[in-house]
Formats: structure tokens, C-alpha cells, sequence
């Protein structure tokens, strides 16, 4: 799923600037986190406030943390766990991961 992510650092320091409509390819996502590759490193242990557009073109405004990183070749593949969401856009994840879920078993 082709996804843009508009992500901010929220611990600024060690002159990390912005990044905005960063092009991700979703591997996986689920109401409690996401994983993601990119071309654009990005550190672990570290908050973001992040924008997804989700297939409905629906925007969910929540907080990832960067909890696993490992670069491939030009590729960086990312873990993040959503540590701030409301339950309203948890639902929708979770409502999507059901409908993903069903199709891929018929």
C-alpha cells in the first residue's frame, strides 16, 4: 500500500530538520504500529508526529516511534510503534485489518 507520510522530529536537537510527504511502502499496519520502507533514513528510539493517508484518503494525525531500523541496499526498512492515536483511528486500522484480512482468505 503506497502511502504519503508527513512526519516532524518531535525531539529537535542534533540539527534534525523536517521531513514532509516522505513516500513510504507499507509492509504491514495495525492499530498499535506500522512497518514501513523508504529511501530516507531516519534514526530509532525517536517521535514523530506523523500524518498517514490511509486507503480512504482519510487522515489520521498520530505519534510514531521509530522502535527498529535496518538499511538494505538504497532501502531503509522501518518499525513504529503508534504511541499516540485516537481510538477512533485505531478503529479504522483495525476495521481495515478485518476487511484485508477477509478478502485475503476468500
Amino acid at each position: 500500500m503506497n502511502v504519503n507520510l508527513e512526519i516532524e522530529r518531535l525531539d529537535e536537537g542534533e540539527g534534525i530538520t523536517t521531513l514532509k510527504l516522505v513516500e513510504v511502502q507499507v509492509k504491514d499496519l495495525s492499530k498499535t504500529g506500522i512497518g514501513f520502507t523508504t529511501k530516507y533514513p531516519l534514526k530509532t528510539r525517536t517521535y514523530y508526529n506523523a500524518r498517514l493517508v490511509i486507503w480512504t484518503k482519510e487522515v489520521i494525525s498520530c505519534v510514531i516511534e521509530v522502535v527498529r531500523g535496518v538499511k538494505k541496499d538504497d532501502i531503509y526498512e522501518y518499525g513504529g510503534v503508534f504511541v499516540g492515536m485516537t481510538e477512533a483511528d485505531a478503529l479504522k486500522i483495525e476495521i481495515y485489518q478485518l476487511f484485508n484480512e477477509a478478502e485475503n482468505n476468500q
